[in-house]
């Protein structure tokens, strides 16, 4: 199917933004607004935003990739993933009001733009699902926990790795160092995370990100797509948040929300094998919801 590709400029709190809507020939009533998060724009990490929004069109899924305020090329000052509310929501104003008989919208992100997401979508009834990958939920004792698991533990399977310990090239004074490191950092954060606890009153209403993720995520009443990849420490991180936090690990049993793994996959999907699989999850995914 064909595409063509026209250049949006619309405004935010008074600041530009910039964006570029990418329309199938044949259009349905479905479209997806792309989120750009970390120091990035548009076109995204080796013109994965790009690749991504012509998939969409060429299997009849309209999109909208933009850069947020104090991101590429529209105006202010930097702002964290946080912050973006006003920015997604006037973005969808303009992808619905740029295309005809839209009603149905997807939102898509990666890393910290996955997080904006669940910021978001529980706010806006217009979302019919979200797509996240390698949502960003980074605490040192997490990062610690999942280098452990997913580093160390797992050299310790690797032939390669008996191959250097036999040979000399691992030098096992260091690596246990390190390991002991890895805990010892560990033990230390849950204490002093914990006694932060202690010391935060029944009155005081703070929360983490995290927390107002998993928030985002519980009153969310759409469908949701959590795609991870095999080889990264912030999927990692994610998982282990699922593992061992059970008020995370609960929306993970519902039949709305579904979890697939990209096998070797790094942090951006960065080879072509891995951009297709993730395009192709995103269309079938939609395609399941619609249907």
């Amino acid at each position: 199917m064909k595409f063509h590709e026209k250049p949006i400029i619309f405004e935010c709190k008074a600041m530009r933004l910039i964006g570029i809507i990418t329309l199938c020939e044949k259009p349905s009533n479905v479209a997806v607004l792309i989120v750009v998060g970390g120091p990035q724009y548009r076109s995204g990490s080796h013109r994965q935003f790009t690749i991504l929004a012509r998939h969409l069109a060429m299997n009849g899924i309209s999109s909208l990739r933009f850069d947020h305020r104090g991101m590429g090329d529209s105006e202010g000052s930097p702002r964290r993933f946080t912050e973006l509310n006003d920015d997604i929501r006037l973005a969808i104003d303009n992808l619905i009001s740029s295309l005809e008989n839209i009603n149905r919208i997807f939102i898509w992100g990666l890393c910290d733009a996955a997080s904006a997401i669940l910021y978001y979508a529980h706010t806006d009834p217009r979302i019919n699902g979200i797509i996240l990958l390698n949502p960003w939920v980074h605490t040192e004792i997490g990062a610690e926990r999942a280098r452990l698991k997913h580093y160390y533990f797992s050299r310790l399977v690797q032939k390669s790795f008996w191959s250097k310990l036999w040979s000399g090239e691992v030098n096992i004074i260091d690596s246990m160092k390190e390991i002991y490191s890895t805990i010892n950092n560990m033990i230390l954060t849950k204490i002093l995370s914990d006694n932060q606890k202690i010391l935060i009153t029944e009155c005081d209403d703070k929360l983490t990100f995290i927390d107002d993720m998993l928030i985002g995520l519980k009153h969310f009443k759409g469908k949701a797509l959590v795609v991870l990849s095999g080889n990264d420490l912030v999927s990692q991180e994610f998982q282990q948040l699922i593992e061992h936090n059970k008020d995370w690990r609960k929306p993970f049993t519902s039949s709305r929300i579904e979890k697939v793994m990209v096998k070797d996959a790094n942090h951006t999907f960065s080879n072509k094998l891995w951009r297709n699989q993730v395009n192709d999850l995103t269309v079938k995914w939609i395609n399941k919801q619609i249907n």
